[in-house]
């Protein structure tokens, strides 16, 4: 090697590189060569040793020793006087033995692929130089069970984990029991999600298994091949060769911190999304992978310590897990060093170098002192004048279209009924949900043996009816295999059996207790569903500070940057049924700008909130008040006369228009009631023939859809609609109604006469019955919207009230955040996916519990009047609250924090065109006040963060229309629109649904699958936008405390009922939507809600955002008790 092939002079600033020549030929550096350089090593002891250079070898491969990190910080540490680089050439390494290689001072060596180690090590034994990194640890980084025994042993927080060893010397060590949901891996049991990693760290083949309530199947991690980290299989079984390590995984809401360390003393660490979470590696515009630097907490800092010293690596990279309010240590990856940023390069050499010359300066008498550097003032960006920082969205959810949902009911007292009862412990509570493949098998079991013991013998002693056994076990077998999202059968248990409500059950009452064995199918999130969550979502982003614009446009925009770089404290409930945690991972797809499927987003991103009630509802908590409630609207709705002006009185004493408006289209309800059920009739007459015609046999429905199973669901209606004492059951109008508006938008191929009629006629029933059975006076209303989602509110106020606690926030690091425009934002977002029965109850507490009187604020009553009017909370129903925080009023001041409220009442139902209700758009106010203000001497100027920019508050003008575009136009798919709008000059950005396809769906010329267009959503409305947290805080305050004191005593009357009968719980879900509901709670549309989606969240003059207080993971409740015990979450 030729010394002149890289050396320069230290005042040029150039680098000093000695490498090899440029026509690739490599020759031995001999010791007249380092002369040059370092002078040979106790021979020239009278040498000048000012003029001495201390020499740093770089020993790797040639890829590593090139790459640009190494170049950039190699460049740095060369401009330190004393020190000059030498890079060791590969075919050096490769092919010459250790006494030719260069001489060096200090080493920088670390193992890659193809790497003689063994060779290092005998360099370093024999030159004896200064190690960077000590060459003998890197052993034990290429094999994961070393890395984790020296964490645990330096008390290093760590997934739990069990090593599986292949080893037939060792046959203890390979004890592995794997079952559908969980594997025992030497007596330590893992349920699924669990991470499967093979030993060597080598191999970056790790598998994340998920459970089959999530949808099963496994996400496969490589390493990055293009734009590619991960792909899901639905493979689920382990793997059964090779040694591995299985750990817990950890939820991290989709998010990896790689950490970099230069001593114990700096480290480095960035965000970058999880390789688990869609395989797609997001990408710069210059195809670099994007990552953001995050601030190490306090402890995190210790562990970066621990880590460094502990595998005596000066440079060290390590992945950090965040999850459960703990940072846990998952891989240790050894030499590594942070790409593309240049304060990191700048810090790395000056680090290493000044390490350098502590170490070796005084051995070679170089003069040196360690330069003193006063510490790095933390820069806070500040606000000024009136601007608003967006702190909190708290959003309701409910789940996207689906399909119709579908149960039987039965009485059931055979005792293998009752062992299942026991064994999964269904006496603690009284109740059981079996949605489990295992648990519906053991079912389904018990079906097949009973219908065989009555084909054996005719007179045997089993009670349940044969044709309920034989549904039961139709429905079992469906879809051939199990799956928790489409079938589960809950257990209720009855001490003294079912009373007969009517002459329609003929079987006398027996005594003695049974169990009340209710099976639902169907209900499933459809194709429609899932793009409905997905396009909410992705509008959903404009909501933040730079979410405006083209909203699908760089990944880095707005609300993505938020969350990349944690400076968005989000995290995503939803209740346990499939389809609305589904729903829950579609719209994450689509606010986090996701891809591939979404089993891996759901484990990864959406928490099961289905303790105490939160978004699950149980018949048992509820009032009395419901049963009176149903009870009442049987009898009015089983009188075969016109409606009269007491019928309106006892029927719609709020005199709500939709109400009113849904009695005058029915008249006289009997009379309706047979119109309805001779039109049902006549549908499943034209089933029929459809289906003898053998044109029509293979016809595919919507969702893969028969028309044999089409005609199923319809033949149960018209049976169960009309009893046999020939007077309807009110409770199946909903049921019937959620088929036809399924039908009549996925099915409209079909041409069946009189849909539309049937449709008119049932969604006037349904637009009574479902919102009266969340009470009919206001009092009934807010006592059963209390029952159902008190643990909510008492959430959402929770939610509001730990905001401004921003301790424990994750915060970006400033000094590193180039091209952040604003470091020092933080939102807390909590997003609560559930059904309509808490959508419902929610909206009652805001209209009806008193948070403000609609006599004296004119625009609270304007939205009372606007929500009286809408008819159906359909899929996608949202509400919205918006929390902001005026820095520039005193922390104590009720002005400080200001609270939004807004409302849309999710898709558009089928002729939902005209007379639509109109309200006042999406924070109407903030058009007016379109001038920015700044602070001179603010850090972050604002006027340059275009995306971010504030809104000013003035007086809100409460009369004026919103100024956005509201086109009707025919049909569900809308286009794409944009104008100014606003007479003052601001541009209002209007955002298109666009009806984006599904992968699953096919598109044709009648829409998608050949049946339908996806519809749009309504934008969000605002109720009100000039609240304090201190008026909601109280507000909520008074409910909570009104409602729990009631709730306790209903909850200790159902633990007394069951204390005899307690049994230890295994694997018992919570209770769902009460039985006393009908199973179908869309409520139709007599009239047009609003108008199109293509305005949806589309505020360009917002608040600007910062601050959030992050926490914990997902809530815990205690004791079901009148205190909810929730964490900060």
């Amino acid at each position: 090697m030729s010394g002149s092939s890289g050396q320069g002079m230290c005042n040029s600033g150039l680098p000093r590189f000695l490498i090899g020549s440029e026509v690739g030929k490599i020759r031995e550096l001999d010791d007249a060569d380092m002369r040059n350089i370092s002078g040979s090593y106790g021979e020239d002891e009278e040498e000048d040793q000012s003029e001495r250079q201390i020499v740093v070898g770089i020993c790797s491969m040639m890829k590593k020793s090139k790459s640009k990190p190494m170049t950039e910080i190699m460049e740095r540490l060369c401009k330190f006087e004393y020190i000059t680089v030498v890079i060791f050439p590969e075919e050096v390494i490769l092919n010459e033995p250790v006494e030719k290689w260069p001489l060096c001072d200090c080493l920088i060596s670390f193992h890659s692929k193809g790497f003689p180690l063994d060779k290092a090590v005998s360099y370093a034994k024999l030159r004896n130089p200064l190690l960077i990194n000590d060459l003998n640890m890197q052993y034990f980084i290429q094999d994961r069970r070393e890395v984790y025994r020296i964490l645990q042993e330096e008390g290093i927080d760590l997934p739990r984990y069990a090593v599986l060893n292949r080893d037939p010397d060792r046959p203890e060590e390979c004890n592995l029991v794997e079952s559908e949901d969980h594997v025992e891996v030497n007596g330590e049991v893992f349920h699924k999600p669990f991470v499967e990693k093979p030993v060597s760290a080598e191999d970056h083949n790790v598998y994340i298994y998920y459970p089959t309530s999530a949808g099963g199947g496994s996400q496969r991690l490589f390493r990055k091949i293009g734009s590619r980290s991960s792909v899901y299989s639905p493979e689920s079984t382990v793997r059964k060769t090779g040694s591995y390590i299985y750990e817990e995984f950890m939820p991290t809401d989709g998010t990896d911190v790689k950490v970099y360390t230069v001593g114990p003393d700096y480290a480095h660490a960035e965000a970058r999304k999880s390789p688990a979470l869609d395989g797609k590696v997001e990408r710069d515009s210059e195809g670099k992978e994007i990552r953001y630097p995050v601030m190490l907490t306090a402890m995190e800092k210790l562990v970066a310590r621990k880590v460094c010293l502990a595998f005596k690596q000066t440079v060290c990279g390590f992945d950090l897990l965040r999850a459960n309010g703990h940072s846990f240590v998952c891989d240790v990856n050894g030499f590594s060093f942070v790409k593309n940023s240049m304060k990191y390069y700048d810090d790395c050499a000056k680090v290493l170098g000044n390490m350098v010359m502590r170490e070796l300066a005084p051995q070679f008498h170089i003069p040196w002192s360690i330069p003193m550097e006063a510490e790095d003032i933390p820069i806070v960006p500040t606000t000024s004048g009136t601007m608003m920082e967006l702190r909190c969205v708290i959003a309701v959810i409910r789940h996207g279209d689906r399909t119709p949902k579908q149960k039987m009911k039965m009485e059931v007292r055979n005792a293998l009924f009752f062992d299942l009862f026991e064994k999964y412990g269904g006496y603690k509570s009284g109740k059981l949900k079996l949605k489990k493949p295992k648990q519906l098998q053991e079912v389904l079991d018990i079906a097949r043996q009973l219908l065989a013991e009555l084909v054996l013998h005719n007179d045997c002693e089993i009670e349940e009816k044969k044709s309920k056994l034989e549904q039961l076990k139709t429905v079992l077998e469906m879809y051939g295999h199990f799956s928790g999202i489409n079938r589960k059968v809950q257990l209720t248990y009855l001490p003294n059996g079912q009373p007969k409500a009517s002459s329609e059950e003929e079987d006398a009452l027996k005594e003695g207790p049974s169990l009340l064995l209710v099976l639902k199918w169907g209900g499933e999130l459809t194709p429609a569903g899932r793009v409905q969550a997905e396009e909410l979502g992705r509008a959903f982003r404009c909501m933040y500070p730079g979410g405006q614009g083209d909203y699908a446009g760089f990944p880095g925009c707005g609300l993505l940057r938020l969350h990349s770089t944690y400076r968005h404290d989000l995290k995503i409930y939803a209740s346990d049924e499939g389809r609305v945690q589904m729903t829950a991972a579609a719209f994450a797809k689509g606010l986090l700008a996701l891809e591939g499927e979404l089993t891996p987003i759901l484990v990864q991103m959406v928490k099961s909130a289905n303790m105490n009630g939160l978004l699950d509802s149980d018949s048992d908590s509820l009032t009395d008040c419901q049963q009176r409630v149903k009870a009442r609207l049987h009898e009015i709705m089983q009188k075969n006369k016109d409606f009269s002006e007491e019928d309106y009185n006892k029927l719609a004493p709020t005199s709500s228009p939709s109400l009113v408006n849904s009695m005058r289209v029915i008249v006289n309800p009997v009379r309706t009631c047979d119109q309805v059920h001779t039109l049902i009739k006549s549908l499943t007459y034209q089933i029929c023939k459809r289906l003898e015609d053998p044109k029509s046999a293979d016809l595919q429905l919507y969702h893969s859809e028969t028309l044999e199973l089409m005609l199923q669901r319809w033949s149960k209606l018209e049976r169960d609609f009309r009893m046999k004492n020939g007077r309807y059951d009110i409770s199946k109008i909903p049921d019937i109604y959620d088929c036809v508006k399924y039908d009549t938008q996925h099915n409209s191929s079909l041409n069946l006469e009189d849909t539309l009629e049937l449709f008119r006629l049932s969604r006037a029933l349904a637009d009574i019955i479902i919102p009266q059975e969340y009470g009919i006076t206001k009092a009934e209303k807010l006592d059963i919207a209390s029952a159902y989602c008190l643990p909510l509110v008492k959430k959402i106020q929770l939610d509001l009230q730990r905001t401004h606690e921003d301790e424990a926030v994750n915060k970006l690091h400033p000094l590193y955040s180039r091209g952040v425009m604003s470091p020092g934002r933080h939102v807390r977002t909590r997003l609560y996916f559930t059904s309509e029965s808490h959508v419902h109850s929610l909206l009652s507490i805001f209209r009806y519990g008193g948070l403000l009187d609609d006599q004296k604020d004119e625009q609270w009553k304007q939205a009372m009047d606007y929500l009286s009017a809408v008819t159906e909370l359909n899929y996608m129903t949202q509400i919205v609250i918006m929390l902001y925080e005026d820095n520039n009023k005193d922390p104590s001041s009720e002005e400080r924090f200001h609270v939004e409220l807004h409302f849309s009442p999710g898709v558009k139902g089928c002729k939902d065109e005209d007379n639509a209700p109109m309200g006042f758009g999406f924070r109407p106010a903030s058009s007016e006040n379109h001038e920015k203000q700044t602070n001179p001497g603010s850090l972050e100027d604002l006027s340059q963060d275009e995306p971010d920019r504030a809104a000013l508050t003035e007086p809100i003008n409460i009369q004026r229309k919103s100024p956005l575009i509201r086109n009707r136009k025919a049909g569900s798919m809308e286009a794409l629109s944009e104008s100014n709008t606003s007479s003052r000059g601001l541009a209002y950005r209007i955002f298109p649904s666009t009806s984006r396809q599904s992968p699953e769906i096919k598109p044709s010329g009648l829409g998608f699958e050949g049946c339908s267009l996806v519809p749009s959503i309504y934008p969000l409305e605002t109720l009100h936008n000039s609240l304090s947290l201190k008026q909601v805080d109280e507000f909520l305050t008074a409910l909570c405390k009104n409602g729990s004191e009631a709730q306790f005593k209903r909850l200790k009357s159902l633990s007394a009922m069951f204390e005899s009968h307690s049994q230890p719980s295994i694997d018992v879900d919570s209770p769902e939507t009460p039985v006393s509901i009908p199973v179908q709670l869309n409520q139709p549309a007599a009239q047009p809600l609003w108008c199109e989606y293509t305005s949806l969240y589309h505020d360009t003059s917002g608040p600007s955002s910062t601050v959030s207080s992050a926490g914990p993971s997902s809530p815990s409740v205690a004791e079901p008790s009148s205190n909810f015990g929730f964490n900060n979450e």
